[in-house]
């Protein structure tokens, strides 16, 4: 560890300090066996086990912990370390009797700074938690109390802080500026602090720096914790309005839709001079929604797009970017068509292509992602002829899976989380010596394998994997960017 701006005398202290507490820790794996603990001290997390563990008992400790990522029934009967060094955890001690594992939770234990602790927090845990924008995000709105939300004008938003006003020095941080805290200052109003920001729709986070000290938006109800000791702010920068006109004499309405699992009382939306509205942000895609107004349910008036839902009624829909084409070729005797997707939760009865002269085609707006539809003519499923199972569709692809060698291999699939672990959709191809599959993966965690002729294996590329509940691992990948 690097200990930059501590003296000598500070890092003799800090070093005996670890050292005792290893100490205190063997001692009591020698006086209280088996021993089992998970503590944090000095800026660092400490896990210590007993090798005389029953199953039973270490089993208890990692769901008590949540430590199901570290395989330490693994390590505890193998001695194997290379998933714990992989995942950043150091061995500090490892005998016939214990075994203490640690791993730190900052660079260095003087770490004041909260901007400081953000980012290596950051780095700590492999994932910009805290990005310059959520811009991936589904969908989201602002809460906020004893202030309306901030004022935008075109791109411009205003960020506003009430009150403060005998403060002498007052800064916006965020994602959107690296959480800099000199790189935004704030100007003085009569009622409080204001600072203008340009920002693309998305989801923000943020503090305010009010004379050097950190401090939340307290007039925000959203929030969010790294899980690392780091609360902020969270601010969206809407792309839409729900509105509604008329119904004045209404005590209260809502808005549901796919956005929010159709919620009912999710979203209250604001009474208006001529009816209501709220201001959300929606990620590229087709959304459906329908209007509650004091408990009855209805379709968007004035919006004429809607599709048929499970109910023999119809529910309104707004479309954010550009259509994708579906097609079927022939089937031109089929009486109807039905397309069916991940990306409408598999309903037969909502998309319903149009038929055209040489078969049959539906426009529909997607952002992003991996896909898995199938399309059903007169109630029968068409599926991919090759692999006889649903068809699919990347749409923006980013990242490609390569597995290299097994030449011989007839069928060669990727499955993870990002198609729900399906062994048989996501078909590779063979070019040259390897087998490659464009994916679009959104920024954070993702776990995967290939499916080679039916048999399932890590990545023999990536040293980075984690136990699953089958014992037998999962290849893990991080995307740090967009």
């Amino acid at each position: 560890m690097e200990m930059r701006g501590v003296n000598k005398n500070v890092y003799k202290w800090l070093k005996a300090c670890y050292c005792i507490l290893v100490f205190l820790l063997v001692q009591q794996a020698h006086a209280q066996v088996p021993v089992k603990n998970y503590s944090i001290k000095d800026g660092k997390m400490y896990i210590a086990l007993g090798k005389d563990l029953q199953t039973a008992s270490l089993d208890s400790f990692i769901e008590k912990h949540d430590l199901y990522d570290l395989d330490l029934q693994h390590f505890i009967k193998t001695g194997s370390q290379d998933s714990l060094i992989k995942l950043g955890w150091k061995i500090d001690i490892d005998n016939k009797e214990i075994c203490i594992i640690s791993k730190p939770l900052f660079s260095s234990d003087n770490i004041s700074n909260p901007a400081d602790k953000i980012i290596f927090t950051q780095k700590d845990i492999q994932l910009p938690r805290f990005p310059n924008t959520g811009s991936q995000v589904h969908f989201g709105y602002n809460r906020f109390k004893n202030k309306m939300s901030f004022a935008v004008a075109d791109s411009m938003v205003s960020f506003f802080l009430k009150g403060n006003t005998k403060a002498t020095q007052v800064s916006l941080a965020g994602s959107f500026n690296n959480w800099q805290p000199g790189a935004t200052p704030m100007v003085k109003t009569d009622s409080g602090w204001i600072a203008n920001i340009k920002l693309g729709a998305g989801k923000y986070w943020y503090k305010f720096v009010i004379d050097d000290k950190w401090t939340l938006d307290r007039d925000n109800a959203l929030k969010e914790n790294d899980g690392m000791g780091n609360d902020n702010s969270v601010y969206y920068k809407t792309n839409f309005s729900f509105k509604l006109e008329g119904y004045t004499q209404a005590k209260r309405v809502f808005v549901a839709g796919s956005f929010n699992d159709w919620k009912e009382r999710d979203l209250l939306m604001e009474r208006s001079n001529t009816g209501w509205n709220i201001p959300v942000y929606l990620s590229e895609g087709t959304h459906t929604y329908r209007f509650i107004a004091d408990g009855k349910w209805f379709t968007d008036p004035h919006n004429n797009d809607k599709l048929p839902n499970e109910f023999d009624e119809f529910n309104s829909v707004i479309r954010m970017g550009n259509p994708y084409i579906f097609t079927l070729d022939g089937y031109t005797d089929a009486k109807k068509v039905v397309l069916l997707g991940s990306f409408n939760n598999w309903k037969d009865n909502e998309l319903v292509m149009n038929k055209t002269f040489s078969g049959w085609e539906l426009p529909y707006t997607l952002g992003p992602g991996n896909y898995e539809y199938k399309i059903k003519a007169d109630n029968k499923f068409i599926t991919d002829p090759v692999t006889k199972e649903n068809k699919t569709l990347v749409i923006d692809p980013n990242f490609t899976f390569r597995l290299k060698g097994y030449e011989n291999a007839k069928t060669v699939f990727l499955a993870g989380d990002l198609n729900n672990w399906n062994p048989a959709s996501f078909q590779m191809k063979r070019e040259g010596d390897e087998w490659l599959f464009k994916a679009h993966l959104n920024k954070g965690k993702h776990r995967y394998k290939f499916v080679v002729d039916g048999k399932w294996i890590l990545d023999p590329a990536n040293k980075l994997w984690e136990q699953n509940e089958y014992k037998t691992g999962n290849s893990v990948l991080w995307i740090n960017t967009d």
